[in-house]
């Protein structure tokens, strides 16, 4: 059976590609700090799928650590999603994320080149394209300075892995750029479970809902889009993850390095979220205008086109499913991973 390292598997991205690695037949080595993120996921993902994952508690930063996982395993890929991720917070603690992103991935590489494995996928972010000129984004769209250090982490990731991949064409890498996941598995089992105060906009939506929250912060309401809200380009977690088999896929027939958005290829404001949700639930959600936060940019949205034509995939959940999903996540967690 082919194993697959996949780091941050307890965390929300992380734990539903855990699920459609299982279901398509990979055995998982899952390894996770859980700074911020909580190791009930894997006891969920266990009980959708009905395999279990080997999991280990561990940092990336600690190379002596993987060293003993990779000493135990023959490991045939990576798929990299660990990492410190909200863009307010990177922010305010610069250090932590450049420290955290960077390093955890510079020793992981080291130690999977001196094991000989030499695939990995990248769960990489449309904040690298920084605030760009024309939408939709492309592949091929030339990057502007990222707007938080969350974004420049990541852009820097990129770079590491393709200088990596430039001096060595032994390696197969796939870089992910992911536009803005929301949703949960359809169970209701796992799902977004941030920790305080949420910094993504559904969770803050559905704590609204279920009475966590009184109101939502909507931050910014004098941007250049339809409503002077900020857009994005909204992706369900689950298409999301099945990205990452199509991408396995690719690095068996020796890829090189590719890159590719995973987008629905459409771009959503904050209130267009907030009536979708509305409706979906019939559950009025009141909201207060806020400042804009430092490193949001007005809007963004991506083509896609290019992982259909190469790998095969696409976006098959709209708005509503994201919405629905995520309010059945909640109402079935009022507390996420109590």
């Amino acid at each position: 059976m082919v194993k697959i390292l996949l780091t941050g598997v307890a965390g929300y991205i992380g734990s539903h590609v855990a699920v459609e690695l299982l279901n398509a037949g990979y055995d998982v080595i899952g390894i996770d700090n859980l700074s911020n993120s909580c190791d009930k996921s894997i006891q969920a993902v266990s009980a959708i799928t009905k395999k279990n994952i080997t999991f280990y508690k561990s940092d990336i930063r600690d190379e002596d650590a993987l060293q003993q996982i990779f000493s135990q395993h023959i490991i045939d890929a990576c798929i990299h999603c660990a990492g410190l991720k909200a863009v307010a917070e990177s922010v305010e603690k610069p250090l932590e994320y450049y420290d955290n992103n960077i390093n955890g991935t510079m020793t992981l590489l080291k130690v999977m080149r001196r094991f000989g494995c030499k695939n990995m996928i990248f769960s990489s972010s449309a904040t690298v394209y920084g605030d760009v000129d024309a939408l939709p984004i492309t592949e091929q769209t030339t990057k502007r300075d990222c707007s938080n250090p969350y974004g420049q982490s990541k852009n820097m990731i990129e770079q590491i892995l393709q200088d990596l991949q430039n001096s060595d064409n032994s390696w197969n890498i796939i870089l992910l750029r992911y536009f803005n996941p929301i949703g949960a598995h359809k169970s209701g089992k796992i799902g977004e479970n941030p920790q305080g105060i949420p910094n993504n906009l559904m969770p803050y939506i559905t704590q609204v809902a279920i009475g966590k929250r009184p109101y939502l912060n909507v931050f910014g309401n004098n941007y250049n889009t339809h409503d002077g809200t900020g857009v994005r380009d909204y992706i369900h977690v689950a298409d999301l993850a099945k990205g990452h088999i199509k991408a396995l896929d690719a690095i068996k027939i020796n890829c090189g390095l590719k890159i590719y958005n995973l987008s629905a290829g459409k771009g959503y404001s904050v209130l267009d979220i907030v009536k979708s949700f509305e409706k979906v639930t019939g559950i009025k959600i009141p909201y207060q205008i806020k400042p804009p936060r430092n490193g949001d940019i007005a809007a963004c949205y991506a083509d896609a086109s290019k992982a259909l034509k190469e790998l095969g995939w696409k976006a098959e959940l709209g708005i509503d499913d994201m919405c629905i999903d995520a309010w059945n996540w909640q109402k079935k967690n009022p507390d996420g991973y109590k």
